[in-house]
C-alpha cells in the first residue's frame, strides 16, 4: 500500500476534560474514544489526535459535463474531472449515492492519487475544473484543500458538491480554495432534516449566507423533492422566498426529481408535474433562475433572461443547443447581466461520461 493510503493527520478537533476528542469539523461535533470513529466514518481518533483515513484515495474519477453538478452558470459547456472518497456526515434515508457515502469499509476506494496528480489529470484531460462531490467533500476536507491548491496552481478551478453541514471556521478555510459550489438544500424544515437526514436545517441555512455574502464562490442550490415529504407549495414557496430575502433573486435553484432509493424504497419516483410546480413557484416569488433536473425538460433546463425573458441558454439534458451570451455574459438582445461565471464561448463537452483510472489500488 503507497503512503497515500495511509491516514492522514486531520484538523479541527479539540481534546475534553474527560478523556475524549471533540471532532469541530461539522455540527454533530463527535467526541471519541481511541480507535472510535465519527459518524461520517471516515475521521477517526488514533491515540491522542484525530486522523483523515481516506486521505489520498477515491471511489472513482470520471470526467463529466459541469452541468451534472448541477451548475448552470458556471462555464456552460465545460468539462469537470469529478471524483468522490467514501463516508458521509448526514445520514440521508432518501441517499442517492448510497454506494459510495454510506459505505462503512474502504472496498470503495479503487483508485489512489495526491493532490498534484489529480491536478495534473484534471489539466491533461482539458477539464476547467475539479468537483470534489459524489461524497461530501466536507469530510475529506483536508484531502480537497490541498487538491483545490494544487488545481489553482496549474489554473484548474474547484468546485464543492455539498450539503454545507459543516462549522464556521472549518468552512472559512475549506470554501477559501473553492471557485464554485453547489449546496444540497435538502428541505426547508427541520423536523425534515431531524428525521430524514439525522442533521439540522440552520447550519445549512448559515452556509449559505456565508458563501453568498462573504466569499466569492459562485454557489447554485439543489433540492431533491420527495413525493410527501418536502414537496408541498408551501414549503417550496417558504424556502424560495427564503432563497430570494436572504441570498437574493440571481442565485440559481435546481429543483430535482427523486427516484427510490436506499432505505426509501416504497416512495414512489418525483411526478415532473410536481418540479414544473416548483420552477413556476420559484419564478413567481422572483427567483431569476430556477431549473428542474433528472428529467427531461428543455424548458426547465434552459437560463432565461431575467430582462427580456430571452431563451439565451438552451440544454437538452447536459447538452447545449443554443448559446447567445455575449462575452461579457450579458444578453444579447436586452444586455442584461446574467449572474455567474461565463466564458467567452460555451464548452462543447456535451452528455459524455469518461472513466479515469489515475493509481489503482492493489
Amino acid at each position: 500500500m503507497s503512503d497515500l493510503a495511509q491516514n492522514h493527520p486531520g484538523r479541527w478537533w479539540h481534546p475534553l476534560p474527560d478523556g475524549r476528542i471533540q471532532c469541530d469539523l461539522c455540527p454533530r461535533d463527535c467526541k471519541l474514544h481511541d480507535g472510535q470513529r465519527g459518524a461520517c466514518y471516515v475521521r477517526q481518533r488514533e491515540g491522542a489526535q484525530m486522523v483523515l483515513t481516506t486521505y489520498g484515495r477515491s471511489s472513482g474519477f470520471c470526467i463529466d459535463p459541469i452541468e451534472k453538478k448541477p451548475l448552470n452558470h458556471f462555464y456552460p459547456g465545460s468539462a469537470v474531472l469529478s471524483f468522490g472518497t467514501a463516508g458521509c456526515n448526514l445520514a440521508c434515508k432518501f441517499c442517492q449515492n448510497w454506494d459510495i457515502s454510506k459505505s462503512r469499509d474502504m472496498d470503495r476506494l479503487m483508485d489512489q492519487a495526491s493532490p498534484q496528480q489529480i491536478a495534473r489529470a484534471a489539466r491533461d484531460a482539458g477539464c476547467t475544473s475539479a468537483a470534489f462531490t459524489y461524497n461530501d467533500p466536507v469530510i475529506f476536507a483536508e484531502y480537497a484543500i490541498d487538491t483545490a491548491r494544487a488545481c489553482q496552481e496549474l489554473g484548474i478551478r474547484t468546485v464543492a458538491v455539498t450539503s454545507g453541514y459543516i462549522h464556521a471556521e472549518p468552512a472559512r478555510e475549506f470554501f477559501a480554495v473553492m471557485d464554485a459550489a453547489n449546496v444540497d438544500l435538502k428541505a426547508f424544515t427541520d423536523e425534515f432534516y431531524y428525521k430524514l437526514t439525522g442533521a439540522h436545517l440552520q447550519p445549512v441555512l448559515d452556509t449559505l449566507v456565508y458563501l453568498h455574502h462573504e466569499t466569492k464562490v459562485w454557489t447554485e442550490i439543489t433540492t431533491l423533492l420527495i413525493p410527501g415529504y418536502n414537496d408541498s407549495s408551501a414549503e417550496i414557496e417558504a424556502l424560495c422566498q427564503w432563497v430570494y430575502r436572504e441570498l437574493g433573486p440571481d442565485v440559481p435553484l435546481h429543483f430535482s426529481a427523486f427516484h427510490p432509493d436506499y432505505k426509501m424504497p416504497d416512495v414512489p419516483p418525483t411526478p415532473p408535474a410536481t418540479l414544473s410546480r416548483a420552477r413556476q413557484i420559484g419564478r413567481d416569488q422572483g427567483l431569476h433562475y430556477v431549473y428542474t433536473g433528472n428529467v427531461h425538460d428543455t424548458e426547465g433546463d434552459t437560463t432565461f433572461c431575467p430582462g427580456c425573458n430571452a431563451a439565451l441558454i438552451v440544454r437538452d439534458w447536459y447538452r447545449i443547443l443554443d448559446y447567445q451570451l455575449t462575452a461579457s455574459g450579458h444578453c444579447p438582445h436586452c444586455q442584461t447581466a446574467i449572474a455567474g461565471r461565463f466564458a467567452a464561448s460555451a464548452g462543447h463537452f456535451g452528455a459524455r461520461r469518461i472513466p479515469v483510472r489515475l493509481n489503482p489500488v492493489s
